[in-house]
């Protein structure tokens, strides 16, 4: 995934491995509110994309409808890119990342686009296991709509005017984990120090990778009796470790000050996710636990964050369908049409 770089020529002042500075992973100027969540995942989302060595030809963003959907447009502006309608970003970045696997899938959805009308769109990329980051910006209203609850609005929880949601909330990490996901995080967008190594592990990982953001709407749902204002978020935040991420390497257990060891797990290319615990156990290799986890926070009322569910072993879907190594949008055309002899050969058998 990193860019090439003519090794005799200078790097730029403050260029990581693949040649490139952190302004190569801008995009355009936010038109979003000041103070939005968005704008911060924007920002971790760079950082991340710039400390990996991600080179933006190699990457290609999806979205779909919504103050969410505008975040692709925010950064890697030299990358590939489709703004797809209403909750359908997933079956477009399945169609894409088959069409070319060796590309890096950043889809970026909100809590309406991905758990109201594209939910059904959602879990068939779950089941599939398409590799791609699956990055759910996640406020609990339709802001462009002026605030009305989403389907992951918790119940109880209050609108701007005062008004009570009486729905039960869909969970989207439950529903992954239900639904076969090898990868399930769930962070908030004011914790960098989470959300990063996140983010770089989500992007090694061989399947679709969802990670459930907090990201409270500072317009519609930033005010007293809302389960995702930035007050409730924080008061309320169950961190479950420290992440960290060291790419491509063999593990390394590192003691922390009273001789414990984190615990490791270790992907397919070598990299290795450090996981601190802080309060709790929790292996997140165990898909039982990680089900308990989420409804035992739901009973208690917190959010707990962190890596929720890994499987390392995952195998996406390109593989799952035999695809080979060459990728289809870069097969030569007579490996793509058969040949008259192919095609009479076929119509004899039918006949």
């Amino acid at each position: 995934m990193s860019a090439a770089r003519d090794p005799t020529s200078p790097a730029a002042p403050g260029a990581n491995a693949a040649g490139l500075t952190r302004a190569d992973y801008r995009g355009a100027p936010s038109t979003l509110c000041p103070g939005c969540g968005h704008d911060s995942i924007t920002n971790h989302l760079q950082t991340a994309l710039f400390e990996a060595d991600i080179s933006p030809l190699r990457a290609a963003k999806f979205s779909g409808i919504g103050c969410s959907s505008k975040t692709t447009n925010y950064f890697m502006n030299q990358s590939h890119g489709l703004n797809a309608v209403h909750g359908r970003m997933p079956a477009i970045a399945t169609g894409a990342l088959l069409a070319n696997h060796t590309l890096l899938g950043i889809g970026i959805s909100g809590d309406g686009d991905t758990a109201s009308i594209g939910l059904g769109h959602f879990v068939h990329i779950l089941r599939r296991n398409v590799k791609l980051v699956y990055i759910i910006e996640n406020n609990g209203v339709y802001g462009l709509t002026k605030g009305q609850f989403s389907a992951t609005a918790d119940l109880g929880t209050l609108s701007k005017a005062g008004e009570r949601n009486e729905l039960p909330a869909i969970d989207c990490c439950a529903v992954s984990i239900l639904m076969g996901c090898g990868f399930v995080a769930r962070s908030f967008s004011g914790d960098r120090k989470q959300l990063v190594p996140l983010l770089k592990a989500a992007m090694q990982h061989r399947g679709t990778a969802v990670i459930d953001v907090i990201s409270p709407c500072v317009t519609f749902n930033d005010h007293a009796g809302s389960t995702r204002s930035y007050d409730y978020v924080k008061a309320h935040d169950e961190p479950l470790h420290e992440v960290g991420f060291t790419p491509g390497c063999a593990a390394h257990a590192v003691a922390d000050d009273e001789g414990e060891s984190p615990t490791e797990v270790e992907l397919p290319d070598g990299s290795v996710i450090a996981l601190r615990k802080l309060e709790r156990e929790h292996d997140p290799r165990d898909r039982e636990a990680a089900l308990r986890l989420l409804e035992q926070a739901r009973q208690r009322g917190e959010l707990v964050t962190g890596l929720i569910y890994i499987d390392p072993a995952s195998r996406p879907f390109h593989e799952s369908l035999r695809l080979g190594a060459t990728p289809l949008a870069m097969l030569p055309d007579e490996k793509l049409r058969p040949s008259r002899e192919a095609l009479q050969a076929i119509m004899a058998e039918l006949a």
